[in-house]
């Protein structure tokens, strides 16, 4: 392959919360790159995932679910959606067959008619529903005129992906790649090593603990022996909460880091010795430090 040959763009993942935008960008991938929580609203920044298809390199921006927004965080988190859309070459619009045109994805769409966006919409869990059902929904989706191509898929199952990215390679222009072709992320690992501690979070708290977590890697040190030695910080807003998180003799943090490792030592490809803490921090998410480490604009 040539640069005269080689096509290249970035394609905006959208969607309500919890549709499954994380999970179809890890099957994109082929590697985990964005956490995954049946909690909604758990990616909280725009993530690049990349992914090569024969001369074309796929450049995913997963953005935030685009929901209303309530809080400082969630207005943050939407516009971030929003400006991630508004940078890539093309869009695709993921929707949860078993939810079907809800009241979040009729406001993405109408927001997509107001900017002039036009795209491919994705409907995503088809295992979950009678084939009758998606007919009718894909119907219902092509009668808003926003949509070039739609597609059946199952994220989780990965059925329907290849279809996709087959698609998707057409879509692109011709340019040289962006990134080094085994480069499937652009998130510094300190952080993607903080998103999977906060995903076991998620997973094993998620009917314990609101949105009032996050995970800083504080410090990461190189072995002699080729292993990392990890140290993260599990900031939550109150006694309380950091009593759920540490569980009965430590027992719950301790499962929690046992996860994180496993996730940690596959993708990193050396053996990792992970220590986390729970500490207090009021109103974390008031923090605009924290907002700028995440990528997101604290004063929108």
């Amino acid at each position: 392959m040539t640069e005269a040959t080689s096509r290249c763009g970035f394609i905006a993942i959208l969607g309500a919360p919890n549709v499954g935008k994380s999970t179809l960008l890890n099957q994109f991938v082929g590697l985990k790159v964005s956490i995954v929580s049946p909690k909604v609203q758990t990616t909280r920044t725009r993530i690049l995932g990349i992914c090569l298809q024969d001369d074309a390199q796929l450049i995913f921006i997963d953005t935030p679910g685009i929901f209303v927004p309530r809080r400082r965080l969630d207005r943050a988190m939407v516009a971030a959606a929003w400006d991630g859309a508004g940078n890539a070459d093309h869009i695709i619009l993921v929707a949860d067959v078993s939810r079907g045109m809800d009241l979040n994805t009729r406001a993405i769409i109408k927001r997509l008619r107001e900017k002039g966006g036009r795209g491919d919409l994705i409907l995503n869990k088809i295992d979950l529903v009678e084939k009758s059902k998606l007919l009718d929904l894909a119907t219902e989706f092509s009668k808003t005129g926003l949509f070039e191509e739609i597609f059946m898929v199952s994220a989780e199952r990965g059925d329907g992906v290849p279809d996709v990215l087959g698609h998707l390679t057409t879509k692109m222009q011709s340019g040289p790649w962006l990134f080094p072709g085994d480069q499937v992320s652009d998130m510094p690992e300190r952080i993607l090593a903080a998103e999977v501690t906060r995903e076991k979070l998620f997973l094993q708290l998620h009917k314990e603990l609101p949105y009032a977590a996050t995970v800083e890697t504080e410090s990461w040190q190189e072995q002699a022996d080729g292993s990392a030695r990890i140290q993260q910080i599990i900031y939550v807003h109150r006694e309380s909460q950091k009593a759920i998180v540490l569980g009965k003799k430590g027992s719950r943090i301790k499962s929690i880091g046992a996860d994180a490792r496993t996730d940690l030592e596959e993708m990193l490809g050396q053996r990792v010795h992970l220590f986390l803490f729970v500490k207090v921090r009021e109103k974390w998410d008031d923090d605009p430090n924290r907002y700028s480490a995440l990528g997101l604009d604290f004063n929108v």
